[in-house]
């Protein structure tokens, strides 16, 4: 029987330390499963990109490749560009089938994993607000696909609920809203003596820091509260438990992706052009373009900048994602830009 690999396909980002970070998840899965030969890669700006990965997998003698996303939630990245990837790659090796495992999605380890994040700023921050003086702002990376946004609201309410936190509320770095910093100022008028900001995301990179950066900015407008920045998910112990089992899913068949409210699929209210859309990849032209600052895109000055707003859809970008409905909301959904002084 000819060997299984595992392959973990990652985003990508121009930030270094969140490609190191992609690495040190990528080596705890290795480590949760010896059993396999595991390779990782990324769909955009980062390399290896998936396709090396591949490619490492089928010299090294795999007949079978088991993929999973390195996303939290399924939107079109983890829904359509990746698979598009794994699908071309597929057609041009058919002797080395390639299975698709799903999303993080919600799950509880992964609430107890973002629980200790917020507990370690808690106990940093030390005394102050009880809990019921306290609000949590949970902070998705934002996404053109309401589902995976929804998502975002629901890790909030289960962690609003077990912290009895006074409040809890959504914000978004990009893409949907509202964003992070009308999120705070919306928050701040609630009169809770301490902000709780988790980041729901598995790295760091230029959305995070920016998220920070604008928690920053609504906290020199509100020296009255207390503004605590709990930590990102990163390798948590339990998100490594988690992307083993999405593997091992897809072995024992318990492999099931939310197809209920996938835009794609169904009729969802405000998305409903984007039925049978075509399943294609937006990121050739930025596969492996590699890390650095504030390079160049095309030509493009700021591409740290053009990694974070790729998606908003104002014309100044090379992706042709579909139209978001409500790009003109004055919430958002521009993604974050580089804090206001």
């Amino acid at each position: 029987m000819s060997q299984v690999g595992v392959m973990v396909c990652g985003h990508g980002s121009r930030d270094e330390e969140a490609v190191a970070e992609f690495a040190s998840v990528a080596e705890g899965i290795r480590e949760r499963l010896p059993q396999y030969p595991v390779e990782s890669g990324f769909l955009e700006f980062a390399t290896p990109i998936i396709r090396d990965g591949l490619d490492r997998l089928r010299a090294a003698g795999c007949g079978r490749v088991l993929a999973v996303p390195g996303m939290l939630f399924a939107a079109g990245h983890a829904k359509n560009d990746i698979p598009a990837v794994l699908n071309t790659y597929e057609a041009q090796h058919p002797e080395m089938p390639i299975d698709y495992a799903r999303e993080l999605a919600l799950d509880a380890k992964l609430i107890n994993a973002a629980a200790d994040r917020i507990r370690e700023a808690l106990t940093e921050a030390g005394e102050g607000a009880p809990a019921h003086e306290t609000l949590l702002m949970v902070v998705g990376r934002g996404a053109s696909d309401p589902d995976a946004n929804s998502n975002v609201a629901k890790v909030m309410r289960l962690l609003w609920e077990g912290f009895g936190f006074g409040w809890g509320e959504t914000s978004y770095s990009g893409v949907t809203f509202p964003l992070v910093e009308p999120g705070l100022e919306h928050a701040a008028k609630l009169g809770y003596r301490r902000i709780v900001v988790f980041p729901y995301f598995l790295f760091t990179g230029v959305l995070v820091k920016r998220i920070y950066d604008h928690t920053d900015l609504v906290a020199a407008r509100h020296p009255e509260i207390e503004f605590v920045k709990a930590p990102y998910l990163s390798d948590h112990p339990l998100v490594l438990d988690s992307f083993a089992e999405r593997v091992a899913e897809i072995l024992t068949g318990g492999n099931l992706m939310n197809c209920k409210l996938c835009k794609y699929r169904e009729q969802i209210l405000g998305f409903e052009a984007d039925v049978g859309a075509p399943q294609e990849s937006h990121h050739h032209h930025v596969e492996g373009i590699g890390t650095g600052g504030e390079g160049k895109v095309f030509g493009v000055e700021g591409a740290a900048d053009h990694h974070a707003h790729h998606h908003h859809g104002d014309g100044h970008h090379h992706h042709h994602h579909r139209p978001y409905p409500h790009a003109d909301h004055p919430h958002g959904p521009r993604s974050l830009k580089k804090a206001r002084a």
